[in-house]
């Protein structure tokens, strides 16, 4: 063969041949776990979870201590891909699930009702394909992408992670959670149980896989197929997000298990945590077995605070349901080993996921990168989710998209040299009723609510971080000063961003927002108004037989029904009810009670003689006129309990 020829195939195949990951073009791993805590592993604090990985990891990492997600995981992951905050791509809330708007379609409601004195915008349920996500940019220069586990990002086609930049792709839609932590994952058709149905591109393994390790295997194949290219891995746990599928074997030891600290106790979320952590130490090893650890840019990172509010004492899932309810033995499993336990808890941080204190979205970030980062560092800069595109593009040597606003900041010399950031503020848009946004600047923190309440009566807070990590004593009224400073860099930000602010109802009726449905919690009023205010439950009657009632009293007979109650008019009530086999009410399963009139409150208690499983249970008013609450409760002598406490 004539050397010229044999020269032409030599760079032939030079060309062809795939590039290796470099100092150019280090490998990236995004290791994202779904509702972990800032507390939820030892390097952080626990006592309780076994996060030996995590451990590893920190001793290899900079970790950082004020590192920010948004309150909810939709917001977060489209900040992840895009570098802009929710004011910006108009993610903002977990709603990607749902069935996407309409594009260019207007995202305020045309009315809402006269009881709600703001208009909210909605969120979009959606990444915007215009925007140049990480995944298009990377492989655009050169890196084979991979998408594994939850995205949460869009449940029709056109939104999935393939439309977005990923090349290799294995996870669920719609989300938020897995179908079944077990396989098979699939769904089973209503009347069809031979016809389940696939969601995303997930593929079933053996019966009781459990899809973290499935998520891992699937992961593990793309880090071996690509071990000769720099890749881009974007693993996003399922764990520890709901249906909360667990491994027994492991949820057994925790429950023998008691946290030092005296604050965390759920064998499940332990459990499942394990399960994510030994995740984390397969990729881990799998890394060191082919070679690719030394230059390999690792992130683990937590897309919200920890669940502090589903499955608890005061949480309906948890009521006594019968065994037709879809949801029956999950509920049954979570009371064997949990209790009314909440699913973690972020003390001493305050509150947790879907609220805008520090427990809602101050989460774990390690990062290594060896020879680059200091291994075993720790890192007290504020960062935010917003900053990792910038800085895994900074990593890659890949420019950012021309024309696309950018909100975040390389942390790179944070990384490396130990730089310190140089912004005035990060910011949180959560707009709802509930919500609001906050400035978090040096030491302080604004916290600024579109609307007060009961239990937030103040449209500014203001906390020192640094001497009072719970956000337990609120500075807005005697540094006022700083609360107008952080509240015109937060002016400054809405503008810039052009953020969808909550309008004024023109339709409110401020007479009309002080009557509740009280049917929202479970209590439901026939032939009278509720009106709930400073603690107290007002009915007033609409018609000939006023009462509340509820289906949420399941329990076995007989109940105690207990009323801290008070009448103008006074008189006699009765109570009424029929189990859940019975179509109608009886006119001999009835109970009186008395009232007397006048402003005093009385202390009543009623025997209701229920044979079984009660169904439904009315309180019928006494005389014709107002009558009031300040609590209500049902009991049963196997235990179960519903109660309302207007108060709270």
């Amino acid at each position: 063969m004539k050397p010229f020829l044999l020269l032409t195939l030599s760079l032939l195949v030079t060309c062809l041949a795939p590039a290796k990951a470099s100092d150019d073009k280090p490998n990236i791993v995004l290791f994202l776990v779904d509702d972990m805590g800032w507390m939820d592993s030892e390097p952080y604090g626990s006592a309780y979870y076994d996060t030996p990985n995590m451990s590893r990891l920190a001793e290899l990492s900079m970790r950082f201590t004020d590192a920010y997600a948004m309150p909810l995981c939709s917001p977060t992951r489209a900040t992840l891909l895009s570098g802009q905050y929710p004011t910006r791509h108009l993610v903002t809330t977990a709603s990607g699930h749902r069935p996407p708007q309409e594009p260019g379609a207007s995202l305020y409601p045309e009315k809402v009702a006269p009881t709600k004195p703001l208009i909210y915008a909605k969120s979009k349920n959606y990444l915007d394909p215009k925007i140049v996500t990480l995944a298009e940019l990377l492989r655009d220069a050169g890196y084979r992408t991979g998408h594994f586990g939850k995205w949460h990002l869009g449940a029709a086609e056109a939104y999935w992670p393939d439309q977005n930049g990923f090349e290799t792709t294995w996870f669920c839609t719609p989300d938020p959670g897995p179908p079944s932590y077990f396989s098979p994952y699939g769904v089973v058709a209503e009347g069809e149980p031979g016809n389940r149905q696939k969601m995303g591109n997930i593929t079933d393994g053996p019966d009781g896989e459990y899809i973290t390790d499935r998520l891992t295997d699937e992961a593990i194949g793309f880090i071996e197929a690509h071990a000769e290219e720099p890749f881009f891995l974007n693993l996003w746990q399922y764990g520890v997000h709901g249906p909360w599928g667990h491994k027994e074997e492991y949820t057994r030891g925790f429950a023998k298990k008691t946290d030092p600290r005296g604050e965390q106790r759920n064998p499940i979320m332990a459990s499942m945590l394990k399960s994510v952590d030994y995740s984390l130490g397969r990729i881990l090893d799998t890394l060191d077995e082919k070679g690719l650890t030394e230059n390999t840019f690792f992130i683990f990172f937590s897309d919200n605070g920890g669940n502090v509010h589903s499955n608890g004492k005061d949480d309906r899932k948890i009521a006594n349901i019968g065994p037709n309810h879809p949801k029956f033995a999950a509920i049954q499993d979570w009371k064997k080993w949990a209790g009314e336990e909440y699913p973690t808890n972020n003390a001493p941080l305050r509150e947790g996921k879907g609220r805008i204190y520090e427990g809602g979205q101050r989460v774990p970030l390690m990062v290594r990168w060896p020879g680059k980062i200091e291994e075993g560092s720790l890192n007290s800069e504020i960062v935010h989710a917003v900053d990792l595109y910038p800085t895994i593009l900074e990593v890659a040597k890949v420019g950012v998209a021309e024309d696309q606003p950018l909100d975040g900041l390389s942390l790179l010399p944070v990384l490396t040299v130990g730089a310190t950031i140089e912004r005035e503020a990060i910011f949180t848009w959560f707009p709802s009723p509930q919500g609001g946004a906050t400035v978090r600047s040096g030491n302080y923190k604004l916290v600024k609510r579109f609307e007060t309440s009961a239990t937030r009566p103040n449209l500014f807070e203001l906390y020192d971080l640094k001497a009072d990590i719970g956000e337990t004593n609120d500075l807005a009224k005697e540094k006022s000063e700083v609360v107008a400073r952080l509240d015109a860099l937060l002016e400054a930000h809405l503008e810039d961003a052009g953020a969808l602010r909550p309008k004024p109802n023109p339709n409110f009726n401020e007479a009309a927002a002080k009557v509740v449905s009280t049917a929202d919690f479970g209590l439901v009023p026939k032939q009278c108004e509720t009106q709930l205010e400073e603690g107290i439950l007002r009915v007033t009657p609409a018609g000939k037989n006023p009462f509340l009632g509820t289906a949420q009293v399941k329990f076995p007979g007989p109940l105690t029904l207990r009323m801290t109650v008070r009448s103008q008019a006074g008189g006699t009530g009765r109570i009424a009810w029929k189990t859940a086999k019975q179509e109608s009410f009886s006119e001999e399963q009835v109970v009186d009670y008395s009232v007397a009139d006048g402003s005093e409150w009385e202390k009543v208690e009623v025997t209701i003689p229920v044979k079984g499983a009660a169904g439904l249970v009315r309180i019928y008013l006494p005389g014709g006129d107002v009558t009031e609450f300040q609590s209500i409760e049902y009991s049963a002598k196997s235990g179960g309990k519903k109660g309302w406490d207007f108060a709270e």
